[in-house]
C-alpha cells in the first residue's frame, strides 16, 4: 500500500490510498466502532455524512461474538453491513488497559475478559489470526502499548518486545499470503511504533519497523496521560521521518487542536471516540467552539447547533429540543447528536485538505485553532 501524495503545504500533505473495497482521502478521519457498531450510527448513515473508512477493534471482537462466529456469517463486512474499507485494532491496546487483569510474556498477553473474567491469551500470531479471519482491510501488529510515565529501561524493553512481535505478525502475513489454499483476501498490515516518551527509543522503534517493512507506519502510546507539550514533542520528532510513500496514522488521538498539529508534521490518519462519546454527554462541537447542550441558557433556544452546519440535525433541530431531548434520556438525543459531531469532524477533515490543496493550511490551523479553545 502506497500513499499517492495531491499536495502538500510544508510538511502537512493531502493524497490518498487505495484499498480493494474504496479509496481514503486523507487525512482521514476514521470514526470507532469498537464492536463493530458506530454508536448510535447506521452504516447508512455514516456512508451518507462521508465516511470512507471505520474502525473495529480485535479485543473486543474475539471476545464476543467471537470472530469464528463472524467468519460463519460472512466475515465482518457482511456482519456489520458495511461494504468500505475497515482497519482494525490489534486489541494491545486494550490489553493494555487492563492493568489489573493481564500478564505479559514473551510470546504474548495473559489476560482475564473484562466481561465474564475468563481467562484468555493474545499474542502477534493470535492478533493476526482474528484479524484475517475477520476479513479486515488494515490490520495493526500486535504491541505492547508503554504506560506513561514509563522508566527508560522499561520503554526499552517494551520497544524491543513490540519490535519482536511487530517481526511475528509479518511473518504470519507472509506465510499466509505463501499458501495457495488461502482464499479471503489478506489485510495490509500496519507497524506501530512504541518509545514513551524518549525521542531516541521512538527514532529507534521507527528504524526497526522500516526495517522489516509494513504497509504503513503508526504511532502509538500517545494521548495515555502525557502533557501536551510531551505529545506534541514525539509528534514533531517522528512525523516527518516516517516513511512518505505510506500512509502514517497517529492512533487514537482526537482531539481537533491535536490533528492540526499532527497534520503539520505529516500524519494523514486518525481515529478517536471523542466526537461519538461526547455527543452522548451532550458536547456539541461547532464552529463557534463547543456546546454543553444541557445549559440553561438554551432552554428555550429556536436556533440550530451551528447556523454554518449542514448535516440533518442542525437543518431540522433547534437548540431548546436537543436540550429536552438530551435532559429527559431520549434515545434520539444520542443519535442526533453523534450525527452532528460526526458530520462536523468529517467536514473539518475536508475543509482541511482543500486548505492544504490551496496552500492555506497555515491561516486554516489558525484560525480553527481559535475556535476550539471557545466553549459556548
Amino acid at each position: 500500500m502506497q500513499i499517492e501524495l495531491k499536495k502538500s503545504d510544508g510538511s502537512a500533505r493531502t493524497g490518498r490510498f487505495v484499498t480493494s473495497r474504496g479509496t481514503i482521502q486523507t487525512p482521514a478521519f476514521m470514526p470507532v466502532g469498537t464492536q463493530g457498531t458506530v454508536k448510535a450510527m447506521s452504516p447508512d448513515e455514516l456512508r451518507e455524512i462521508g465516511s470512507e473508512i471505520i474502525l473495529c477493534n480485535t479485543y473486543h471482537l474475539y471476545l464476543r461474538p467471537g470472530h469464528e462466529i463472524i467468519d460463519q456469517v460472512g466475515g465482518l463486512h457482511k456482519f456489520i453491513n458495511w461494504s468500505g474499507p475497515i482497519l482494525t485494532d490489534s486489541g494491545g491496546f486494550q490489553v493494555f488497559s487492563l492493568a489489573a487483569l493481564r500478564k505479559i510474556r514473551e510470546d504474548g498477553v495473559e489476560f482475564r475478559s473484562h466481561i465474564d473474567g475468563s481467562l484468555h491469551f493474545l499474542g502477534p500470531e493470535k492478533a493476526m489470526e482474528v484479524q484475517c479471519t475477520l476479513g479486515s482491510d488494515i490490520a495493526m501488529t500486535f504491541d505492547e502499548c508503554t504506560p506513561y510515565p514509563a522508566e527508560y529501561d522499561y520503554a526499552v524493553k517494551s520497544l524491543e518486545l513490540t519490535t519482536r512481535w511487530a517481526k511475528q505478525c509479518k511473518e504470519y502475513i507472509e506465510r499466509k499470503r505463501g499458501r495457495a489454499e488461502v482464499q479471503k483476501e489478506l489485510p495490509n498490515l500496519f507497524g506501530i511504533l512504541q518509545g514513551g516518551m524518549y525521542k531516541d527509543l521512538r527514532k529507534r522503534s521507527l528504524e526497526e519497523l522500516v526495517e522489516i517493512g509494513f504497509d504503513g507506519y503508526a504511532a502509538g502510546g500517545l494521548s495515555v496521560g502525557e502533557s501536551k507539550g510531551e505529545m506534541y514533542d514525539i509528534i514533531g520528532t517522528i512525523g516527518e521521518l516516517m516513511p512518505a510513500e505510506h500512509p502514517r496514522y497517529l492512533m487514537g488521538v482526537g482531539d481537533l487542536r491535536d490533528v492540526l498539529v499532527a497534520v503539520d508534521n505529516g500524519f494523514d490518519m486518525f481515529d478517536c471516540v471523542m466526537p461519538t462519546r461526547n455527543a452522548r454527554n451532550g458536547t456539541l462541537f461547532t464552529s463557534r467552539g463547543r456546546i454543553s447542550i444541557k445549559r440553561t441558557e438554551y432552554k428555550a433556544d429556536p436556533s440550530p447547533l451551528d447556523p454554518d452546519c449542514g448535516c440533518y440535525t442542525c437543518r431540522n433541530y433547534s437548540k431548546a429540543f436537543l436540550r429536552h431531548l438530551f435532559l429527559s434520556r431520549e434515545i434520539l438525543s444520542m443519535r442526533l447528536n453523534t450525527i452532528h459531531n460526526l458530520f462536523f469532524y468529517l467536514s473539518f477533515f475536508k475543509k482541511m485538505r482543500e486548505a492544504i490543496a490551496g496552500q492555506r493550511f497555515i491561516s486554516f490551523k489558525k484560525e480553527w485553532g481559535s475556535v476550539f479553545e471557545a466553549d459556548i
